[in-house]
């Protein structure tokens, strides 16, 4: 069996019939892959492109594939130490450690209408890896793991903006903005 054609790798890449839907369900053809350790397997081939597409990279055959929102959840945090040297350890559906860090950051998502992400707000997102481009690959928290989050969230600023965050690995990620209070006459 060989490899990729190196003629076209430079190529426009097929559309592969996998969609991965918001809540982490891998699906071929339509029908969900049961199979974890398959999912296991295709997430750590799964790359993003030049232009934030998903691609699917096997040693034998490359595509693109569709993602509703991105391909992985954060699914369990565990945190050791405290303050600025902390260290948030997250697992992902597909069994991968990721450590909130410079290289791992977590991305929080400020500017959206208030209710397109019900009560408890928008979840943040953690960088797994990054991509073959610009964009890169990311897991959404999970809302149990993005309230245990929240329960570690200490007063900061970011940008000069007064906000509610974490460290992790020397390093302060915002989650949230804090409300100004308002002066009553």
């Amino acid at each position: 069996m060989a490899g990729l054609d190196p003629a076209k790798a430079g190529s426009e890449p097929r559309k592969l019939p996998f969609l991965i839907r918001r809540d982490g369900v891998w699906l071929y053809r339509g029908t969900p892959i049961e199979r974890k350790t398959m999912v296991c397997l295709f997430g750590s081939m799964l790359t993003r492109d030049e232009n934030g597409g998903y691609l699917l990279r096997t040693p034998f055959e490359s595509g693109s594939i569709e993602v509703e929102d991105v391909p992985f959840l954060a699914v369990e945090l565990e945190w050791k130490g405290c303050g600025r040297m902390q260290r948030l350890c997250f697992r992902t559906n597909v069994d991968e450690p990721v450590v909130a860090s410079r290289e791992h950051p977590i991305r929080a998502v400020w500017d959206v209408p208030p209710d397109a992400c019900g009560d408890g707000g928008c979840p943040p997102y953690l960088l797994v890896r990054a991509g073959d481009g610009r964009f890169p690959v990311e897991a959404r928290l999970t809302r149990s793991v993005w309230y245990e989050l929240a329960a570690l969230a200490e007063p900061g600023t970011c940008n000069g903006v007064p906000c509610m965050g974490v460290w992790s690995c020397d390093c302060f990620f915002p989650l949230a903005r804090l409300c100004a209070e308002s002066k009553t006459a």
